[in-house]
């Protein structure tokens, strides 16, 4: 049984010719198990790579991967956990790395706790913050070119809806501590680095 931690990265521009690699590692023994170069990354390399790493005859104890969506789905059954580097730079997305908004700066801070907390506390202070700024978070602005009133905020307002999307995923590696689940691919990035 493995601690498998998947991820993929580019090299080169979108606009010039990108190509990159899927990686599956072995995060006790930091050894890569499968790779596959690919134009994109997309479910189906995955999907590829969960079944030739289980026709070499490895079974998983847990996953550590990052966001694409439908990802999860691919490890159905196994506990999942999602890379806490990447839902901070998820987050730093959205509000960037240094919000000029008060609520944002609060937001970018919380995210920056996810090593250091448990799921029931972080989902208390997300809790605490999202009701401290609700009449904020719901700011609508007239937008008089197309007649509509979205809301004011909807970066903010993503990068909240993502944390929560994500909280299930976000504390794996506490719920299984017998596992050793690494919370961050950083296994793999710090491969990929050289």
């Amino acid at each position: 049984f493995i601690n498998l931690v998947v991820d993929a990265t580019f090299f080169g521009k979108k606009e010039t010719g990108q190509w990159g690699v899927v990686v599956f590692r072995d995060a006790k023994e930091k050894e890569n198990l499968w790779w596959e170069f690919v134009d994109d990354e997309t479910v189906a390399s995955y999907q590829r790579g969960k079944q030739k790493i289980i026709e070499l005859g490895y079974s998983f104890n847990a996953v550590t991967c990052d966001g694409l969506p439908g990802l999860i789905n691919v490890f159905n059954g196994i506990p999942v956990q999602f890379c806490h580097f990447h839902q901070t730079q998820i987050i730093r997305r959205y509000v960037t790395e240094n919000p000029k908004l008060i609520p944002g700066r609060e937001l970018l801070e919380l995210v920056q706790t996810l090593t250091i907390t448990t799921e029931q506390v972080f989902i208390h202070r997300l809790n605490i913050y999202v009701d401290r700024n609700r009449s904020f978070l719901d700011e609508r602005s007239f937008d008089t070119a197309s007649g509509t009133n979205p809301y004011t905020h909807r970066r903010l307002r993503s990068a909240i809806r993502s944390l929560q999307h994500n909280i299930p995923y976000l504390f794996t590696y506490q719920k299984h501590p017998e596992l050793y689940i690494p919370n961050t691919t950083n296994t793999l990035e710090s491969h990929f680095s050289h």
